[in-house]
């Protein structure tokens, strides 16, 4: 038999305060969209940034989120859609590019875009 937490979500861009058990065993943005609370996502596979929360109370199990580094998920942040509460949790969702920018903005927009294909030498 599963342990249930107590989930707290502080939605910023709805201006909503959502309360919740969730199984220790279910991935929590699945277990919150069984109960009517509709949180951001896009891949559901912990490869983008969009569910993407920052941790204010509590541990998130997340072995499979591949979008956010270590150093990340130190700091505090998870993503929901692959990611088991293992504690009660106070979560707070992000701005939708927050975390993405954290986590990959420092790859893009530093070279030179070359226009066509095949790309010309200089």
């Amino acid at each position: 038999m599963p342990r249930y937490y107590q989930v707290v979500i502080h939605d910023r861009q709805k201006n909503a305060v959502y309360r919740a058990q969730v199984p220790g065993d279910q991935y929590l943005l699945t277990s919150l969209e069984a109960q009517g609370i509709a949180l951001p996502f896009a891949c559901r596979n912990g490869c983008c940034t969009t569910c993407g929360v920052r941790v204010r109370r509590g541990e998130v199990y997340q072995p499979e989120a591949l979008g956010i580094s270590a150093a990340l998920r130190a700091q505090g942040y998870a993503l929901t859609c692959v990611g088991y509460a293992r504690s009660d949790l106070e979560l707070v969702t992000q701005d939708e590019d927050e975390l993405y920018e954290l986590q990959f903005g420092q790859y893009f927009g530093k070279g030179r875009v070359r226009v066509g294909l095949p790309l010309e030498e200089d």
